[in-house]
């Protein structure tokens, strides 16, 4: 069962802590402290945007692989000794599913480690009903960066340093948020919909940012855009193409050997920083393949946490 919740946190979800998500029958069970973490619902009542249709999941998925998010969530893991900041989490799954082991509760664990307060998302997917379905996924990261601002105060928490740190799709989703905080994708569904959606800074692992050839993830861009997308909504949802001056600063890390995104991806991101005269730092790998979460210890990929908290120190001092 969900943990009591701050009062900050209660009043952000207003007063609902959700139960564990179930585990489909046959699969191995999520994680205990998955399961026992504090849950907070993201949106007041139904999430805007169409109706949830299941889409339903392979028998063999690992139930570490979240689908059927009718109802989007934060699952939140806290320090022994918190440094006041937070981090919202953002797993990847191409758009298809939310991985919240190796991109969800392991960065909590390392981030946590650190001082911070994690917030792992569970976002829409946008091939189960939701309308427009290239919207929905922003929607819930706007959301939840506004929902951690409400409850900041209460928490013991800085409403103004809150980063967000996204994993392939999931990188694309924090690109989008870094550099589409601002977008009104739905009429506001009470107050906290009033409050900032920009995060102090962001840090993108092996990141989808191209939505077209030659660098696309193919998956990732069918799921969020649809199978014949117009030139339009492929501009829209290309995060390099919307830096500007008010895109708070990045970290970009990324293998070169990576099979299903290619580095390059995170190229076009840089570009994109450096051309708006953004600060952006990136480590690229020689190993390191996609999916490799924090990585581990004992190999260059496994660096990054190191980096990205002396990286994020500077960062949130800004």
């Amino acid at each position: 069962m969900a943990g009591v919740l701050p009062p900050g946190l209660a009043s952000a979800a207003t007063g609902d802590v959700r139960p564990p998500l179930q585990t489909p029958i046959g699969a191995s069970p999520l994680p205990a402290r998955w399961q026992a973490a504090e849950a907070v619902r993201l949106w007041p009542g139904a999430a805007p945007g169409g109706t949830f249709h299941p889409a339903g999941r392979a028998a063999d998925l690992a139930a570490t692989f979240l689908t059927d998010v009718a109802v989007p969530e934060l699952r939140v893991f806290r320090p022994r000794q918190a440094n006041g900041r937070s981090l919202l989490v953002v797993p990847g799954g191409a758009y298809t599913f939310v991985s919240v082991r190796n991109e969800g509760l392991d960065v909590a664990d390392a981030f946590t480690a650190l001082g911070y307060t994690v917030f792992v998302l569970v976002y829409r997917l946008p091939g189960e009903g939701w309308t427009p379905r290239a919207d929905v996924p922003l929607a819930d990261a706007q959301r939840a960066m506004r929902v951690i601002r409400e409850a900041a105060g209460s928490a013991g928490l800085d409403p103004a340093q809150v980063g967000v740190i996204g994993f392939s799709a999931g990188g694309h989703l924090a690109a989008s948020l870094l550099t589409g905080f601002g977008e009104a994708l739905f009429p506001a569904q009470d107050a906290i919909d009033r409050l900032d959606a920009r995060p102090a800074c962001g840090a993108l692992l092996y990141p989808v940012i191209a939505m077209e050839p030659p660098y696309t993830h193919a998956l990732s861009c069918a799921r969020l855009l649809g199978d014949h997308p117009d030139a339009a909504l492929v501009a829209r949802r290309s995060p390099a193409r919307h830096v500007t001056a008010q895109t708070p600063p990045v970290l970009v890390a990324h293998a070169f050997d990576d099979p299903a995104v290619p580095w390059q991806n995170s190229t076009l991101f840089i570009e994109a920083m450096q051309a708006a005269g953004r600060p952006v730092e990136a480590h690229f790998f020689e190993e390191g393949g996609h999916g490799f979460g924090i990585g581990p210890a004992n190999a260059p990929a496994g660096q990054w946490p190191r980096l990205a908290s002396s990286w994020l120190d500077r960062a949130f001092s800004g």
